[in-house]
């Protein structure tokens, strides 16, 4: 049996980084504001993950004509990518992508 790449959850939180208030939509995987992360899930939207720990975000690239935020675990190393939203602060977005050049 083949296990599901994507589970959608639509759940609400509060940003462990900086603390904003975020409503998620079933894809929401950081915080709008300041783009961090949590590693909660082996496949996205499982919460398979016992690890919890932070996910920093590292660098910006583009994909598809797309913006892609690239997270790292500061508690295990994991890493992991995912699409900027149309909500997440774009001069965050900038910020991390000029941190990179």
């Amino acid at each position: 049996m083949t296990q599901r790449r994507f589970s959608r959850r639509v759940e609400d939180f509060t940003c462990e980084h900086c603390g904003t208030r975020v409503e998620g939509d079933g894809y929401t995987n950081h915080c709008p504001r300041c783009l961090w992360s949590r590693h909660v899930d082996v496949n996205p939207g499982d919460r398979a993950s016992p690890c919890g720990g932070m996910m920093r975000p590292t660098h910006v690239t583009m994909k598809h004509q797309a913006y892609v935020v690239h997270h790292e675990c500061v508690a295990c190393g994991f890493t992991r990518s995912n699409r900027i939203n149309e909500g997440d602060d774009f001069d965050a977005v900038i910020k991390l992508a000029s941190k990179r050049s």
